[in-house]
């Protein structure tokens, strides 16, 4: 175990220290969206197998799933308690996982900001009562904003979030595809390619309240998967935004920690090439929706004669079918594929024993 990050739900400093040590050996943290305990225990059971650090994040339609879709959203309750809820059941195991855990929010954009604002009063009451915050880290999303808004919105919520050490996430540009709800299919494409002098508006204006913050600059990134050639990633956008800040600001080498949007799909090359220019965080979410979904597809195609009824199959007119349908069976199913996938993203990440 590495005493510098323990098991558990790693907050405060130890986020800025993290960020640096993958920044310096060149490895990157897979951020993995959850929807429930299935996909939140398969990915710490991923992380505590691979003995890296992971980041574990919820989005605000993953926090609504989470809460359970019989609730009402009115102002945001059930994103907020569901939100809460995942918190807390990955606090009670990460450590007995043997797992280090980044606990993440993912986009969160202007209309659904009083999410935020629950989960900040609960990160604050945590805070007083433990020493520590609930969550690690939240992340805006206001890149359809104009640029000093996002900032400036960005900038109010992370003097607050300083005070309790917390880590603030923003958006550049826009990631297009759809998720979430959020349509950016038909974004205009310049929009999808952040220029060096918008990330060090950003830089700029951020780090006279903290060190403590990473920025999802856009490179071509789009949520889910497409054919090949559609997406034109440009990782070079980062690299230039490295040097452009460095020189202006007489930094050290890569002064930005940067967040690859839209993983799932990406080539060997877009990956390895992204982390050597700054990305420490990579989100996927999108391949891993299809690998737990193709694990129960395929045992259920595997064992559709023992799954027609309750009694009788193949082996046997009257006897019981029971460990085949009971459901703990084919989620299982579900999330030993769902863990085969991430070991990939942490091997492409260059994140292997790196605790």
């Amino acid at each position: 175990m590495s005493k510098k990050f323990p098991y558990g739900v790693i907050t405060g400093s130890l986020i800025p220290e993290i960020f640096e040590y993958a920044r310096e050996k060149v490895f990157s943290i897979p951020a993995v969206n959850v929807i429930g305990s299935n996909t939140m225990n398969a990915a710490m059971e991923t992380a505590a197998e691979v003995n890296s650090p992971i980041i574990i994040q919820i989005s605000n339609g993953g926090a609504i799933f989470n809460a359970g879709k019989g609730l009402s959203n009115h102002e945001q309750k059930a994103a907020i308690q569901g939100s809460i809820a995942c918190a807390k059941h990955i606090h009670e195991l990460a450590k007995f996982y043997k797992s280090t855990v980044i606990l993440h929010t993912d986009h969160c954009s202007k209309q659904s900001l009083s999410w935020i604002d629950g989960l900040m009063i609960a990160n604050e009451k945590h805070y007083k009562r433990f020493g520590k915050t609930l969550f690690s880290s939240h992340m805006l999303d206001l890149s359809q904003e104009s640029l000093e808004e996002n900032i400036s919105t960005c900038e109010r919520y992370f003097e607050r979030m300083n005070k309790i050490q917390m880590t603030i996430e923003i958006e550049l540009g826009v990631t297009g595809g759809e998720e979430d709800g959020i349509d950016n299919s038909n974004i205009e494409n310049n929009k999808l390619y952040t220029q060096p002098k918008e990330v060090s508006y950003a830089y700029e204006r951020l780090i006279k309240i903290s060190k403590e913050f990473i920025i999802a600059a856009s490179f071509g990134n789009v949520h889910g998967v497409y054919k090949s050639g559609n997406i034109i990633l440009r990782p070079l956008i980062l690299k230039e935004s490295q040097k452009y800040i460095q020189k202006k600001f007489n930094t050290k080498k890569k002064p930005v920690f940067f967040v690859f949007h839209g993983g799932s799909g990406s080539s060997i090359k877009e990956i390895q090439e992204s982390i050597s220019y700054g990305v420490v965080k990579m989100n996927v979410d999108t391949d891993l929706q299809y690998a737990f979904t193709c694990g129960i597809r395929d045992y259920m195609n595997k064992n559709k004669e023992y799954l027609n009824k309750q009694i009788g199959n193949p082996e046997g007119k009257y006897l019981p079918n029971k460990n085949y349908y009971d459901p703990r069976i084919w989620l299982r199913k579900g999330e030993e594929s769902f863990k085969d996938l991430l070991k990939k993203y942490f091997e492409l990440m260059n994140n292997i024993n790196t605790l």
